[in-house]
């Protein structure tokens, strides 16, 4: 990225590119704390203009075919491919991500999402029939109300309609495929959405928008708003244009944004906090734990709400683990993304530098052993941290129950399988655990005793068409895959005399 950035960046509401009322702010490169570009902060009439303009695009676009929309979506797809190099450097600048992060999980998953959701799946299923007698329940009742008072199959079909008006509040840890995982889908569906990307790294989302907009998407049905206010926020999940919200952040943030939503029974989705339980039984492959478990440490420099932060290992592989660990993390390398060889890049802001570093020093203060890491990078410019292992810790200690967001793990030992199934589903996330064992019957039997969303058993793998979401405050509600399609629309039944 050159020193000149991409420029001043405007909104993009109702297909025109729009000045915004509330003025520039610089987006800094967590690597360079350098510039990267202006980005606009719109004011609430310009958000609440981008619902209008949404709902106004709502109706013809919800009429269009599913063939006419996978279109557009694979026209995307392409589009983005074509500038792919251009993109991934500015999500690379604005995220502080390591080149292979950049490319391949931000850029290249996002373009993979919009080539997904081209791929058209049935909308509306038979239901098998039944047979209703007269005056007897069901829908019987409305018949004989308007004579038809006899006996009958009654036929019906469900259909998945399109909610409306989708608000999508996405994350900055990832541009490009947090975006692109709530608004092709949505628009799949049907939906027509306004965007507002996280204030650290909106640049990349006004990329995704140009690349729709080269690919023939109408006006109104993407807009795109932008600012550091709060009440942009507000005004993008309180309009009354938007039909659903569609939230990935904080547990906090969700919170606020569910009282908001509730006041008209919107719809939401939410995708939370998490403070991933990764259980290591004695009997693991103690190799194959401490590389699943070290992406805390190096994927998003632990940005990431999946991330197996919070590791319980029995008590008979507990020192092995901890030693292996501290071992994995000093060998990382922390420094500039763009350099080949670095695995560990920056983490977002100055503010969110400090706040990890907070939580070490709470872990210390808490009683627990800092065995790797704990200290800053020393680098004159970046927000650096380094991969830090805290262990002999105990699960009642803020490092263990809060989601610090970094590359942070801390290690707590478990004597048997019930005292480790425990210690997992004491928390108030349940977003994605793991389970570490050679006996595989035993490690399927833990999983599903363990109160997440999602498990893995001696992988941190996804399946990218299994359902993904949380339990408990982790989030509401079921994306990827067909779930994202189920979860941009509503059911509605057709129902008939056969």
């Amino acid at each position: 990225m050159s020193r000149e950035g991409v420029g001043r960046q405007r909104l993009f509401v109702g297909g025109s590119w729009v000045e915004p009322e509330g003025g520039y702010y610089g987006v800094v490169d967590p690597a360079s704390e350098e510039t990267v570009g202006w980005a606009p902060e719109a004011s609430r009439d310009q958000v609440h203009a981008a619902c209008a303009a949404a709902r106004e695009a709502f109706g013809p676009w919800s009429r269009t075919t599913p063939e006419e929309r996978a279109a557009v979506l694979d026209r995307t797809a392409r589009i983005i491919g074509e500038r792919f190099a251009s993109y991934a450097e500015l999500a690379q600048a604005e995220t502080g991500a390591t080149t292979g992060t950049a490319r391949g999980m931000q850029v290249g998953v996002g373009a993979a999402r919009f080539r997904r959701y081209a791929r058209v799946e049935p909308a509306e299923w038979a239901i098998p029939p039944q047979i209703n007698e007269a005056g007897h329940g069901g829908t019987s009742h409305a018949f004989k109300a308007v004579g038809e008072g006899r006996a009958g199959v009654m036929g019906a079909l469900a259909v998945r309609q399109p909610v409306g008006v989708v608000t999508c509040v996405t994350s900055y840890n990832n541009p490009w495929a947090n975006p692109a995982g709530k608004i092709a889908p949505a628009l799949a569906m049907g939906n027509t959405v306004v965007v507002k990307p996280a204030p650290q790294d909106p640049l990349s989302v006004y990329r995704m928008a140009e690349a729709l907009e080269a690919a023939g998407v109408p006006s109104g049905v993407v807009n795109v708003v932008s600012g550091r206010a709060v009440e942009v926020g507000e005004a993008a999940v309180s309009s009354p244009d938007v039909d659903m919200v569609s939230f990935t952040g904080s547990t906090a943030v969700g919170q606020r944004i569910a009282e908001v939503c509730g006041r008209d029974m919107r719809r939401q989705l939410m995708e939370l906090g998490g403070k991933g339980a990764a259980v290591v039984f004695d009997d693991a492959d103690v190799g194959s734990a401490v590389a699943g478990i070290g992406t805390t440490f190096s994927f998003y420099s632990g940005q990431i709400c999946t991330a197996p932060t919070r590791v319980l290992a029995q008590r008979g592989v507990y020192d092995r683990l901890v030693e292996q660990l501290a071992v994995y993390a000093r060998r990382l390398t922390v420094g500039d993304p763009r350099a080949a060889g670095t695995v560990v890049g920056p983490v977002i802001s100055a503010e969110h530098r400090d706040r990890v570093e907070s939580y070490v020093e709470t872990g210390r203060k808490e009683g627990a052993v800092v065995v790797a890491g704990g200290e800053r990078p020393p680098y004159e410019k970046g927000f650096y941290v380094a991969p830090t292992l805290l262990a002999d810790c105990t699960n009642d200690m803020r490092v263990a129950r809060e989601e610090i967001f970094g590359p942070v793990v801390c290690v707590i030992p478990f004597d048997d399988e019930e005292e480790g199934i425990a210690l997992a589903n004491d928390t108030d996330y349940g977003l994605i655990d793991y389970v570490w064992s050679g006996d595989v019957s035993r490690a399927f039997r833990v999983a599903r005793r363990l109160r997440a969303g999602g498990v893995g058993i001696n992988t941190v793998g996804r399946n990218m068409e299994a359902p993904f979401g949380g339990f408990k405050k982790s989030g509401v509600g079921r994306d990827v895959g067909s779930y994202a399609l189920h979860a941009y629309s509503e059911v509605q039944a057709i129902v008939w005399p056969g």
